[in-house]
C-alpha cells in the first residue's frame, strides 16, 4: 500500500497527537503523586461525553474494524445485531445495574463479588478475568491489528505486535484510566470519521463515482439475502448467527455480561463525577452503537460485492490484485479495502484502524492491572501496600499482561473470523459469570456456596456443551447460563435453608430513578433499534 507523504505526516501526527494527550492529562499535579483512585479510576472525574466516548473506544477495535468487518464479508448484515442489541443492553446497564455498582463505590467489579458473596469467590472470577482478557482479549486485538499492519502495509506479523504493544503501553502504564480514557475521547474522532470515510468511498468505488447513495443501492441489488438480520436455516452461517434466538437468546448472554460484568468496560462508568453523568454517558454511548454497524460491516459486505464481480474487480486494475480475500480469508476484508483509498485519505482511516486497536489494547491493560493489583495483590501479597507501591505495582502487572499477550498473538494465526472465535470462547466463562451476577443482584436468598458451584461447574457445562456441535454456540451461551443459574438456586435454596441472605442486596425504586434526559435518550434508542429491525428483517 503506498503511503503518501501526506498520509505519513497524518498518521505520524495523529500517533505523537495521542500521546502528548495521554501524558499530558496523566502528569502529576504540583505536590501531589498519583494514588490508588487516580491511577485506577481517573480521580472520578469523568464527565458524560468522556465516558461516552471512552466506552466506544474501549469496545472498539480491531475485533469489529477487521474481525466484524470480516463476518460482514462472510455472512452479511445479521452480525449488526451484536451492535444494535448492545445499544439496549447499554440502557438496563444504566438503569438496574450501575446504580447498585456506584453506591458501593467499587473499583472492580470482583470488588462487588467480595462484597455480596465472599474474598474465595472474588478471587476465583478475578482468575478467571485475568486469563481471559490476558489469551483472549489482548492476544487477539494485537493479532488482527498486526493482520491489518501485514496486509496493508507488509510489515511482518511479530514486529506489528510489538509496535502495537509499545504504543498502548507508552501512555497507558504510566497515566492509568485517566490517560487511556482522556486518548479515547480523540481517539474516538478518529475511529468514527476514519470508518465513515471508508464507508463512504467503499460505496463510491462499487458505483463507479455515482455516490454512496447509488453505491448501497448497488450492494443491496447485488446481494439482497445479505441483508437480513435474521437467518434462516439454510444460511452457512446458521451456526454463528441462529435466526430468531439471536433477538431472545444467547445473544443476551453476551451483551450483558460484555457491558455490564467486564471490568475494561464498566470502569469508565465507576471513575464518573456522579451516577447521572455516568448514565448520559451510557446514552451517548449507546447512540453511537447504532451508528457502528454503517462504519464496519457495510464495507465488508461491499468488499463481497466488489471481488465477486469482475467487471468492478477489472475496473480497479492493479490496485485491486493484491491481498483480495476470499472464501476461509474473511478478516483480510478491511484491510482490503483500505488499500483502494485515494493518496491523502489512507492516513486518516489507517489512523482510524490504530486508534481502535490501540485505545482497546490501552483499555484491556489497564482493568487487568486494576483486577490484579486491587483483588490479588493488596489482598494476597501486601495487604498494607501504600498507594505509591500499589500504582507501580499497576504499572509492572499490565507491562508483563503486555508481554505474554504479544507471545500469543501471533500463534491465533489461521482463524477465519476472529470475532466469532472471540464470542465463541468467551462464552465458555461468560454464562457462569452472568448468572452470579443477576442473582446476586436481584435474589437476596442467593448464598456464597450457590454461587460458587455455579462458577465453577458452568465451565464443565459450556465444555459439554461442545460435544454437541449441532448447537450453535449462541444458544449454548444461552442454555448454560439458565443451567448455572438452576445450580445457584438450587444451593442456594439447601445452604440457605430458603432464607434470605444478610448479604443480599436492598432494592427501592429510588435506587432506580433515572433522569428526564436518560428517559427520553433511551426512548428514543428503542425506536431507532425497532425500525432497523423491521427495515433488515
Amino acid at each position: 500500500m503506498d503511503f503518501s507523504t501526506a498520509d505519513i505526516i497524518v498518521f505520524v501526527g495523529y500517533c505523537l497527537l495521542i500521546v502528548g494527550v495521554g501524558l499530558w492529562v496523566s502528569r502529576d499535579k504540583k505536590g501531589h503523586e498519583k494514588n490508588a483512585e487516580d491511577y485506577f479510576l481517573a480521580s472520578k472525574s469523568l464527565p458524560w461525553w468522556a465516558i461516552g466516548a471512552s466506552l466506544i473506544a474501549a469496545n472498539i477495535s480491531a475485533e469489529q474494524f477487521i474481525g466484524m468487518s470480516g463476518s460482514g464479508f462472510a455472512s452479511g448484515l445479521a452480525i449488526a445485531s451484536y451492535e444494535w442489541m448492545a445499544a439496549i443492553t447499554l440502557l438496563i446497564v444504566g438503569k438496574y445495574f450501575l446504580p447498585i455498582f456506584i453506591e458501593k463505590g467499587l473499583y472492580t467489579i470482583p470488588e462487588f463479588v467480595e462484597k455480596r458473596y465472599s474474598t474465595q469467590l472474588k478471587t476465583i472470577l478475578a482468575v478467571f478475568w485475568i486469563a481471559l482478557y490476558v489469551f483472549v482479549n489482548l492476544s487477539s486485538v494485537l493479532y488482527l491489528g498486526a493482520l491489518a499492519l501485514e496486509t496493508i502495509m507488509g510489515i511482518p506479523m511479530m514486529y506489528g505486535v510489538v509496535g502495537l504493544a509499545l504504543f498502548a503501553a507508552a501512555y497507558s502504564l504510566y497515566g492509568g484510566l485517566s490517560a487511556v480514557a482522556w486518548t479515547d475521547v480523540v481517539q474516538v474522532v478518529f475511529l468514527v470519521l476514519g470508518g465513515l470515510l471508508t464507508t463512504y468511498l467503499a460505496l463510491d468505488i462499487l458505483s463507479d463515482g455515482k455516490g454512496v447513495i447509488a453505491g448501497f443501492n448497488q450492494v443491496v441489488d447485488a446481494v439482497p439475502e445479505r441483508f437480513h438480520m435474521i437467518l434462516d436455516k439454510s444460511n452457512p452461517e446458521f451456526m454463528n448467527l441462529p435466526g430468531i434466538w439471536v433477538l431472545v437468546g444467547g445473544m443476551w448472554v453476551a451483551n450483558l455480561y460484555y457491558w455490564g460484568f467486564n471490568q475494561y468496560i464498566i470502569q469508565r462508568t465507576l471513575a464518573a463525577k456522579s451516577l447521572k453523568e455516568a448514565q448520559k454517558g451510557i446514552v451517548l454511548a449507546a447512540f453511537l452503537k447504532l451508528l457502528i454497524p454503517f462504519i464496519v460491516v457495510i464495507p465488508g459486505i461491499a468488499a463481497y460485492v466488489v471481488v465477486n464481480d469482475p467487471e468492478i474487480m477489472a475496473r480497479l486494475g492493479e490496485l485491486g490484485v493484491s491481498n483480495v480475500p476470499g472464501p476461509g480469508q474473511s478478516d483480510k476484508a478491511y484491510p482490503w479495502l483500505l488499500q483502494l483509498l485515494p493518496v491523502g485519505l489512507k492516513g486518516i482511516a489507517f489512523a482510524a484502524l490504530a486508534a481502535a486497536v490501540v485505545s482497546s489494547l490501552a483499555s484491556m491493560l489497564n482493568s487487568t492491572s486494576t483486577i490484579f493489583t486491587m483483588d490479588i495483590y493488596k489482598q494476597y501479597i501486601n495487604k498494607t501496600a501504600n498507594d505509591k507501591t500499589t500504582v507501580n505495582v499497576g504499572r509492572i502487572s499490565a507491562a508483563v499482561a503486555l508481554v505474554v499477550a504479544c507471545i500469543m498473538a501471533p500463534l491465533l494465526g489461521g482463524i477465519d473470523q476472529a470475532f466469532q472465535f472471540i464470542q465463541e470462547y468467551t462464552g465458555i466463562v461468560s454464562p457462569g459469570i452472568l448468572a452470579v451476577f443477576l442473582l446476586g443482584l436481584f435474589w437476596k436468598k442467593t448464598t456464597n456456596a450457590g454461587a460458587i458451584w455455579g462458577a465453577l461447574l458452568s465451565i464443565p457445562i459450556a465444555a459439554g456443551f461442545k460435544f454437541f456441535p449441532s448447537i450453535p454456540f449462541m444458544n449454548q451461551m444461552g442454555l448454560t447460563c439458565l443451567l448455572s443459574m438452576l445450580v445457584i438456586v438450587i444451593v442456594s435454596l439447601i445452604d440457605g435453608k430458603g432464607e434470605e441472605n444478610p448479604k443480599g442486596i436492598n432494592l427501592t425504586s429510588s435506587l432506580f430513578k433515572t433522569s428526564p434526559t436518560f428517559n427520553i435518550g433511551a426512548f428514543a434508542i428503542l425506536i431507532i433499534c425497532t425500525a432497523l429491525y423491521a427495515l433488515f428483517w
